[in-house]
């Protein structure tokens, strides 16, 4: 049993992803001659032009081309309060390691910083070592009183678990639903291990698409704060520090 940290990996995504976009959006506005031009094998790439139709739409609020392009992420060292939130944003597809068919007697776990700034680490890294020994305890005590074995085993004595308990997560999002979570999940107010994970999404992805990543964040970079008396009140900060986080 240790302590983990989030780690994010880009696995895929859509190839040219912008150029994608930018054609599903010609398609809407094009003639019938123009049609024939935008998916032939002959099509050049020109960013230039793929970047203005990107600013159009979006300026327009037109955002439905932007779901033709996809992302893969495999994320691990986080935890399971922090993938019950994850899962919310409905638009997307995961596949989380089972705590039912693999086994959890040496499970690793999070510490969110605050325990560490209360002067808690040592009693909460002792509680989760006690948590695996028992753990271990409900395990055996399953399979020589009952014969249980395997799966059968592990989804009852999984019960023990805490949220703290590590995870790893696959997921793939479509541009527009990365959009949202990055909204919603890179404001000062989101919960903080979530926070750190949107943030490195963030830095991988805006290399591949800076124009559609370009002004993301939540609604105060743009506009203002949508949290009302719970705003944090630091919306010029966050804006910058966003802006550094993907040079």
């Amino acid at each position: 049993m240790a302590e983990k940290k989030s780690e994010v990996r880009l696995i895929s995504y859509t190839p040219n992803p912008e150029h994608l976009i930018a054609d599903n959006a010609r398609v809407c506005y094009a003639e019938d001659e123009d049609l024939q031009k935008i998916f032939s094998s002959q099509a050049k790439i020109d960013s230039i032009d793929d970047g203005r139709m990107i600013k159009i739409i979006t300026s327009m609020n037109h955002l439905s081309p932007i779901e033709h392009a996809s992302y893969n992420f495999f994320i691990e060292g986080v935890s399971r309060a922090m993938t019950h939130q994850l899962v919310r944003h409905r638009l997307a597809s995961y596949s989380q390691r089972s705590q039912r068919y693999v086994n959890h007697a040496k499970f690793g776990f999070i510490i969110p910083p605050s325990i560490k700034e209360a002067g808690l680490e040592n009693r909460y890294v002792e509680i989760m070592e006690q948590i695996g020994e028992f753990h271990k305890e409900i395990a055996k005590g399953l399979e020589e009183k009952l014969g249980l074995k395997g799966e059968s085993k592990n989804q009852d004595s999984r019960y023990i678990l805490p949220n703290a308990c590590e995870t790893k997560i696959g997921m793939t999002m479509n541009a527009r639903e990365l959009l949202h979570f990055f909204s919603e999940r890179l404001c000062n107010r989101a919960q903080w291990e979530i926070r750190e994970v949107a943030e490195k999404m963030l830095k991988l992805v805006y290399p591949t698409a800076p124009n559609i990543f370009l002004n993301v964040g939540p609604a105060c970079i743009g506009s203002k704060c949508l949290q009302g008396k719970k705003t944090c009140g630091k919306a010029i900060e966050k804006k910058e520090y966003l802006q550094n986080l993907k040079k």
